[in-house]
C-alpha cells in the first residue's frame, strides 16, 4: 500500500457519494455526515447496483474519517468501484492516474521490496550438507553370548529343583456352606433394590403435567418459539424452549409450579398453579402484542410481489396502525454495535418512516425494549438493526 492508494480511495469515496446523490436525497450531501437511516438506504442501493454489501461498522471505519490511514480489503474496493461505474478497483485507479504514476498489473511487491528479498536470500548462509542429508540410523543388536556359544564348556547349567518324595499333600478345603452363600446373594439383591429406589425416587413419585398454548385472539396455536422459566424457591430458574405448535411436558413431585412465559409476538405471562388440585392437561392462552405482530407482518411481507396499488395500500395500513399504537411523545432509540455512534434518538414520524419503507434491512430489525402506559399506548421503544459484517474478516 502506498500514499497514492490512499489518495485514490479518497477519490473513490467522492465518486460513490456522487453516484448515490444522483437519485437519493440523504440528510447531508457529504457522505461522512451520513448516519442511521441514511446508511441503511445507501446499503440497500449498494446491494441493488453492485450486488454486494458493506457492514455498518466498515462504513463508520472508512467513510466517517477523512483521510483514512489504511485501505479496506480488495473485495470492498472492487465493490465500491463497481457501484461508482468502474469494472474494478484497478480500473478506477487506471482512469485516475496521478502525474508520474505507473500502474502495474501485479502490485503485490514493490521493486524495492523484490530487491531487498533477493539480497536477503543471497546473504543467507548455506546449511551443511551433512545436516541436510538423511542419516542412516544404525541399530546395534547386542549379542547374547550365552545364546551364541556353540560349546557348553562355559555355560552355566541351572538345575531344576528336585521334587522331594516326602512332599506332603494338603487335604482339599471344605466346601462353603450353600445356605451361607445364598444369604449373601439375597442381602446383595436387597441392597441393589434399595439403592435403585433411592436413586430414582423423583421419577417414581413424580407426576407429569402437560401444558399447551393458544393465541387468545385467533384461537390457533402460537406462531413463536416460547421461552418458559420454571421458578423454584432457593434455586436458579430452569429454562425450556418450546417450538410453535408443541406442548410443554413437566414432571415434578412439588405441590406448586410457577412458570414465566415469554414469546417475541405475545405479552409476558406468569402462571402459578397449585398442583394438588390442578388437572394433568391444561390449555394456556397468550395475548398477542399488536405492535410486534404488525411490525413482524410488514417486515416479512414481500410488497414487491404485488402491483403498486397493493404496495401503497399495505404501507398506508401499516402507518395507520403505528400512528394509533405509538404515543406522540414516545421516546425512541436506535442502538448501534460500533463505538463511534452508539445510540441515536428518533421522533415518532421518522421511526414510522423507517419501518414502513420496504428494505431488506427491516428483516434484521429487533425490538430490545418496549414500554406502554396504562392506556396501552407505546411510550418507549429501543430497537436495533443487526448488521452482517463482510465475510472472512
Amino acid at each position: 500500500m502506498t500514499d497514492l492508494d490512499l489518495l485514490h480511495f479518497e477519490q473513490l469515496k467522492k465518486d460513490v457519494q456522487t453516484e448515490y446523490l444522483k437519485k437519493s436525497t440523504p440528510s447531508h450531501d457529504e457522505i461522512s455526515k451520513w448516519k442511521g437511516i441514511d446508511i441503511i438506504y445507501f446499503q440497500e442501493d449498494l446491494r441493488k447496483k453492485a450486488k454486494g454489501n458493506i457492514s455498518e461498522k466498515s462504513f463508520y471505519t472508512y467513510f466517517k474519517t477523512s483521510p483514512v490511514t489504511k485501505l479496506p480489503r480488495i473485495d470492498m474496493l472492487n465493490l465500491l468501484s463497481v457501484y461508482a461505474g468502474y469494472e474494478s478497483w484497478y480500473d478506477f485507479k487506471k482512469q485516475h492516474l496521478f502525474a508520474g504514476e505507473l500502474l502495474q498489473e501485479n502490485e503485490d511487491l514493490e521493486p524495492e521490496e523484490v530487491k531487498e528479498l533477493e539480497k536477503t536470500v543471497s546473504l543467507s548462509p548455506e546449511l551443511p550438507k551433512t545436516e541436510i542429508s538423511t542419516k542412516k540410523i544404525e541399530y546395534q543388536v547386542q549379542e547374547n553370548d550365552d545364546l551364541q556359544k556353540s560349546t557348553t564348556d562355559n555355560q552355566l547349567i541351572k538345575e531344576n529343583p528336585k521334587i522331594s518324595a516326602h512332599t506332603e499333600i494338603q487335604p482339599a478345603a471344605p466346601r462353603k456352606n450353600i445356605l451361607k452363600k445364598n444369604a449373601w446373594a439375597i442381602i446383595t439383591t436387597i441392597l441393589i433394590a434399595v439403592t435403585g429406589v433411592l436413586g430414582f425416587k423423583d421419577e417414581i413419585f413424580s407426576k407429569t403435567y402437560k401444558y399447551c398454548f393458544t393465541d387468545k385472539d385467533r384461537g390457533v396455536s402460537v406462531i413463536n418459539t416460547l421461552e418458559i422459566r420454571i421458578i423454584k424457591e432457593n434455586e436458579s430458574p430452569l429454562l425450556y424452549k418450546i417450538k410453535p405448535g408443541e406442548c410443554f411436558y413437566y414432571s415434578t413431585k412439588d405441590k406448586n409450579i410457577k412458570m414465566q412465559i415469554s414469546a417475541p409476538f405475545y405479552e409476558y405471562l406468569e402462571v402459578n398453579r397449585n398442583l394438588e388440585n390442578a388437572p394433568e392437561e391444561e390449555m394456556i392462552e397468550l395475548k398477542p402484542d399488536d405492535y410486534k405482530m404488525a411490525a413482524y407482518y410488514f417486515s416479512i411481507k414481500d410488497v414487491k410481489g404485488g402491483n403498486s396499488a397493493e404496495q401503497v395500500a399495505l404501507i398506508k395500513q401499516k402507518r395507520n396502525q403505528l400512528e394509533s399504537l405509538i404515543s406522540n411523545n414516545a421516546v425512541i432509540y436506535q442502538v448501534y454495535d460500533n463505538n463511534t455512534y452508539g445510540i441515536e434518538r428518533l421522533d415518532k414520524q421518522k421511526y414510522i418512516t423507517l419501518v414502513t419503507t420496504p428494505t431488506t434491512s427491516l428483516k434484521n430489525l429487533s425490538v430490545i425494549e418496549m414500554k406502554k402506559d396504562n392506556k396501552g399506548k407505546i411510550v418507549s421503544i429501543k430497537f436495533k438493526i443487526a448488521s452482517t459484517d463482510e465475510k472472512n474478516k
